[in-house]
């Protein structure tokens, strides 16, 4: 039974994925060799912090040697590289590549730059993985040597320099052993790393199957000397992947907002039980004010009804004591808006302070149009606005109008 602690690795097996638990320090044992090649039918996946190995088929791998030291002009040489190579991958489906310094002397980088293609249906686990990473980095290496073993039915194989890998590659052989295409492909590899100055010279070569299988047509290439063994636990490779899928990474930044909503609705819900009691005691304590007040207001009442009466009474009195309502005085202001050409004749003026109703007539519109704009321009009536119809004709007398001005605070036209 896996530890709550365990890592668990999903690992590309010989004919199906299979589940491995356990930790860098006490190593990994095998849970479950299924027979399915489709990571979304797996079933029964421990809990843990799950690591998914792609498949050397999912990868292409492009090692090269760059004349930099800096790790990011490193990444960028190797993106250049594939680009130029034919790939370049759709930013919008995730990180799909990542590259791994195999050694460094003076300012010569060997790396191994990986592109990943993106997962398709039915190639991902039911339980999104926490990490990602590449089958053949989970192999242990002993100095210059060629892997071989089995994934899914196909054979692939691995070139690793200095014990750290070098270059992977997926065949479409499913012969029970290594056979002569086989071979040829590897031959080709290996010429292929030598013409991009990667010699690479196999010092060991190690075929991981089960009892029965034989490295014969690879010993025609590489000698006698092949190690035919079962195929190791797998280990945590170092240093960890950078590869993210889009899927996974839009769940993550799922999970993430799903956490920060909670977080949210649990301050909204702080703040609600604080918004609470912060009203329930200002409630208490506007009571007690409201309560001081109304018998301060009980106290100085008689004298409140005596000062209503007093303002009562002088606004009575505004349109004698206030020159402003005066209707004498807004008359005289009135009439010094009235043109100085004769044009215009007033026939009516009602003024009571806070409202001017002026009625008149004009042998022509222009004059009366000017005496509206003098009234609202004057200076002396600033405080008035005006609500003037345009002249109506008259056969008889010319032209008429009807003016009606407003002080502010007047609570509408008088009939």
């Amino acid at each position: 039974m896996s530890k709550q602690s365990d890592n668990v690795m999903l690992v590309p097996g010989e004919s199906g994925w299979e589940i491995w638990s356990g930790s860098s320090a006490t190593g990994f044992t095998l849970l479950s060799a299924t027979g399915t090649s489709r990571a979304s039918d797996i079933t029964g996946l421990p809990s843990g912090d799950l690591t998914m190995l792609f498949p050397v088929r999912a990868i292409t791998a492009l090692p090269l040697k760059v004349t930099s030291e800096d790790p990011s002009l490193i990444g960028d040489m190797a993106v250049m590289y594939a680009e130029r190579q034919g790939l370049r991958p759709d930013p919008m489906a995730g990180q799909l590549t990542d590259q791994f310094i195999v050694s460094q002397e003076g300012d010569q980088t060997t790396l191994l730059s990986a592109v990943l293609r993106p997962p398709g249906e039915g190639e991902m686990p039911p339980r999104g993985p926490k990490e990602f990473d590449l089958s053949a980095r989970a192999l242990p290496y002993q100095g210059d040597s060629l892997v071989v073993w089995k994934e899914f039915d196909r054979w692939v194989f691995a070139v690793s320099k200095g014990g750290k890998l070098l270059y992977c590659q997926a065949t479409a052989v499913d012969a029970p052993n290594p056979d002569e295409s086989f071979v040829r492909e590897v031959r080709l590899s290996l010429i292929q790393l030598s013409l991009q100055g990667l010699d690479c010279n196999p010092a060991r070569v190690v075929v991981y199957a089960n009892a029965g299988a034989d490295g014969a047509a690879l010993s025609s290439l590489f000698g006698p000397g092949v190690i035919v063994q079962p195929k190791p636990a797998p280990v945590l490779p170092e240093p960890h992947s950078k590869l993210l899928p889009a899927d996974v990474r839009a769940a993550r930044r799922q999970a993430v907002r799903r956490q920060q909503t909670i977080a949210a609705v649990a301050l909204i819900a702080l703040l609600y039980l604080g918004g609470l009691g912060w009203v329930g005691y200002s409630y208490w304590k506007d009571s007690r004010t409201i309560k001081r007040l109304r018998a301060a207001a009980s106290e100085v009442g008689p004298e409140r009804e005596a000062y209503q009466q007093h303002i009562a009474k002088w606004d009575e009195l505004a349109p004698v004591v206030d020159i402003n309502k005066s209707p004498v005085e807004l008359m005289y202001r009135v009439a010094t808006a009235i043109p100085g050409n004769g044009g215009v004749r007033l026939k009516d003026a009602d003024i009571d302070g806070t409202e001017i109703k002026l009625r008149g007539q004009g042998q022509q519109p222009a004059p009366i149009k000017q005496f509206d704009l003098a009234l609202r321009k004057s200076d002396q009536l600033a405080g008035f606005t005006w609500v003037n119809q345009e002249p109506t004709q008259d056969n008889k007398v010319g032209w008429t109008f009807n003016f009606t001005g407003s002080a502010p605070g007047a609570t509408g036209t008088k009939p």
